[in-house]
This record gives structure tokens, sequence and C-alpha cells, in this order.
């Protein structure tokens, strides 16, 4: 780089690709910066630059810079071999040393990485250095392929084999009957190697798969107001096979989310439907469990909240595949392939897609994604813009019935007895009961008179 160009780079600012460094002195932060320049994206350190960004310049004696390259490489793990170049920028002598991008990352200063974060070169963490060298071994670790190795042939349950023919037979018309004995057929599957289960055998058609791999658990929580900390309403610990636990997670959002009606300009008529597209939550579940990492001991969580529905899952994304680019790279294969023969994938790479299609048809804005190295959180926005949070305690929710919990729930904040008969698909005189009941225990209060009134949240 012609010394002109240098002098813009200093007269700038510090950023991520560059650093400046007073003297020679300062060889332990020297080392740390080179290496978090080669876990990131690469770099230039230049010595003789005060932290103010004004050149103050270098010694330079014998042997100073094959010194400074020895010191580098010494206390590197992959030994570094920067380039080091000596400048003269304004009468002043000063070292560039220009660091390129490691390609996997996995540098080490004095026995620790190291990262760029803006302009600052910190320690980079225990989750994050270990998803590293997950990403350099990821073609030979292959989870759902593994042995199960505490797992016995026995472990399968024959009658989840059964079922899992029959949805393919129903979905993809391949004939459930097999014509080779059924342990052969697992192994075509991949879903036993040899004589043993493998994780994916376990996750799919094991009696009991969370006894082996406890951590591939989902779990579910409908929270009271906006805050992940708020009181818990109801709470699911899946259990079974992978799209067992999916049936389970469906049924226990199709009871936690809104109901909501509106009135259309073609009909008098209420259209009920709820406040997320059940379909699309389902997808980002599945896509959850399927996708994501195996090696972190974390599991997929759901949670329900007042404003919005969030998707936790260990993991990140397959490098070269984003939200808006979401091609077909499964992190496990055989998951992905036994989930799309039995219906519960449509496509292969359409899921975000199908998801933000749904949320737009729906009425709810595409969901967003928030992505880390050690995990992908997927974020659907409730529709309802002013969301009434009833405070009434646990206790009196209780002693609601399900039409009047589906009332409370629901997001409405008025109603006639015709609209809540309409909502709950009840009688005329249960529907009075209802609301009745439910002034007495003071959650509803009423306005208006005679034919017009109508029953408003408190």
């Amino acid at each position: 780089m012609k010394t002109k160009n240098l002098s813009k780079i200093i007269g700038s600012t510090e950023s991520t690709t560059v650093e400046w460094k007073q003297s020679l002195s300062e060889m332990d932060a020297i080392v740390e910066t080179a290496v978090a320049f080669a876990n990131t994206e690469g770099g230039r350190i230049f010595i003789g630059v005060s932290p103010e960004g004004k050149v103050v310049g270098v010694q330079i004696g014998k042997g100073t810079i094959e010194k400074l390259v020895n010191q580098i490489a010494q206390h590197t793990d992959p030994k570094l071999h920067p380039k080091v170049t000596l400048k003269n920028i304004d009468g002043k002598e000063v070292v560039v040393v220009e660091i390129k991008e490691s390609h996997d990352r996995l540098v080490l200063a004095f026995g620790r990485p190291y990262k760029r974060a803006g302009r600052s070169t910190v320690k980079m963490g225990k989750d994050e250095y270990e998803q590293c060298i997950l990403e350099k071994h990821k073609d030979n670790l292959q989870f759902d392929k593994d042995i199960c190795k505490e797992a016995k042939l026995k472990d399968i349950d024959n009658r989840k084999v059964e079922a899992y023919l029959k949805l393919r037979e129903k979905t993809r018309n391949i004939s459930s009957k097999i014509k080779m004995p059924l342990n052969q057929f697992l192994v075509n599957i991949k879903a036993v190697s040899k004589t043993k289960p493998t994780n994916a055998g376990i996750l799919f058609f094991a009696k009991d798969p969370l006894k082996f791999i406890s951590h591939a658990q989902l779990r579910l929580v409908k929270i009271k107001g906006i805050k992940i900390y708020g009181n818990i309403l109801d709470r699911l610990d899946c259990d079974g096979t992978l799209w067992e636990m999916a049936d389970q997670a469906e049924e226990f959002i199709r009871k936690n989310i809104r109901l909501l009606g509106f009135r259309t300009d073609k009909s008098f008529r209420r259209e009920d439907k709820f406040d997320y597209p059940i379909k699309a939550l389902r997808e980002a579940i599945i896509n959850g469990l399927i996708h994501r990492d195996y090696y972190s001991p974390a599991d997929v969580r759901v949670f329900i909240l007042d404003d919005r529905v969030e998707i936790v899952s260990p993991g990140s994304f397959p490098k070269g595949v984003t939200p808006e680019k979401p091609e077909h790279k499964p992190v496990n294969k055989v998951l992905s392939k036994l989930m799309y023969d039995i219906g519960y994938i449509e496509k292969y790479g359409s899921g975000i897609y199908l998801e933000n299609e749904l949320c737009l048809k729906n009425g709810n804005k595409k969901p967003v994604y928030e992505i880390s190295p050690v995990q992908t959180k997927v974020i659907f926005k409730s529709q309802v813009k002013d969301v009434t949070v009833i405070e009434a305690d646990e206790a009196v929710m209780s002693r609601l019935n399900e039409r009047q919990r589906q009332f409370v729930m629901s997001g409405i904040k008025d109603i006639s007895r015709k609209e809540y008969l309409e909502l709950v698909k009840c009688a005329i005189r249960t529907a009075a009961g209802d609301l009745k009941d439910l002034l007495k225990k003071n959650i509803v209060k009423k306005t208006g008179g005679g034919k017009y009134v109508r029953y408003a949240i408190r």
C-alpha cells in the first residue's frame, strides 16, 4: 500500500481491521490483536501511532523486524507469519503488520482465542470458540448419522416405525409394505448402523428418545406480559419422537394464542383467525428441531408472550445461508429426510419462504431472525397493536370455563352477547350465563344499555 494511502488510514480511526500501537513494548497486545484479526476478517497493526492517531514513530534497530515476526509466531497457535513492512510517514518510521484472515478462525494467542469487535480486541467466549471448532470439523461430524452408544435395537419401537411407514405412504405415495427385513430397512434409511441405532433412529423411532438424548427436549411456555421473566401461565415439556413433539407443540400453541374475531365487508358474521398462522409457527418449530446443533446441550424453547412468539434453537445458520437466502443445506440430513418423508416438511429449502407467506396472508409481519454463533431466534410479532393484558390473577383465571378463557385471551376489548356466542360457538342462554359470571368476577363491566349493552374487559 502506498504511503499516501497509509496516511489516510492512520488519519481516520481504528476499526475492525485497523489497530494503532504506540511502541514495540506492547508486544503482548500486538500478538493478541494479530490473532484477533486472523479470527475475524484480517487487518493491519500500525506500530508507532499514538492512541489518538498521531504518528510518533518507533526506533528501528538491527533485527527489530525479525524479532517482531518471531515473537508473533512463537506465541500463536497455529503460528502466524504476518507480512511486516517499514514505512516512513511524515519523516517518522512506522511498522505495518498485515494479518490475513485465518480459514478456520481458530488461532490462539498465549493459548487463548481472541476476535475483533469493532475497534476492540476481545477474548472469544468458550461457546463461540467451540462452535468454530465444530464448524471446522462439520463435514466429519454428523450427529444424526452417529451411533447412539447407549442404545440397543430393542429400544426402537416397531409401532413408531409402522406409523412412519403409513404416514409416508399417505404423504409420498410410497407403499407401507417393505420387501426386506425390518432391520435392513432401518439401515437403509440410516436409522440403524450395522447393529446399533443412530441418533436419528433414536430421535425418530425410540420408545423413549429423551432417555438417550435428553437435550433433544422441546419446551414451551405461555408468559403473562411482554417480558421473558413474567409470570408463567402455562407450560409444556414435550416428550416422544421429534414428530410427536411437533404435534404436542401445535396443540399447546392452539390453546395459548389469541383467537381473533373480525367483521368483514361481505357479511355481518364474524370471521375468526388465530393471532399467528399456526402452520408458520409449526414450520419454525420443526426447523428448530431438525436443523439445530445437537452437539450443544441446550434444548429448543418456545416463548408465547402477549406481543410475540419467540422460538429459540441451539446453533447458527450454515455458512452462506441467511434468512434472505435460505438455501437447502441441512445440518442434520437424515432427520431432514425423515421429516420430509412423512410430510412434516413440504419442500426442501422452502420453510422460511412459507413462513413469510403465511404471516403476510394472516395479517402479520414477516418473522424476524436473530442469529448468533450459539443460537437462532425466530420472532413472530403479534398483529394486535394494542395488547390488553388482563390483570386477573391465576386463581381467578383458573375458575373460568374454556369459553370465558377464549374470550379473555382473544384480545377483544368489548363484546355484545350475540358476538360472544358467535365467538365461542354456544347457545344464547349459555352466553348470557358466561357474561353474567364474568361481571360477578369483576373481569368485565357493562357499557351502553338495552339492546346496545356491551361487555368490556376491565
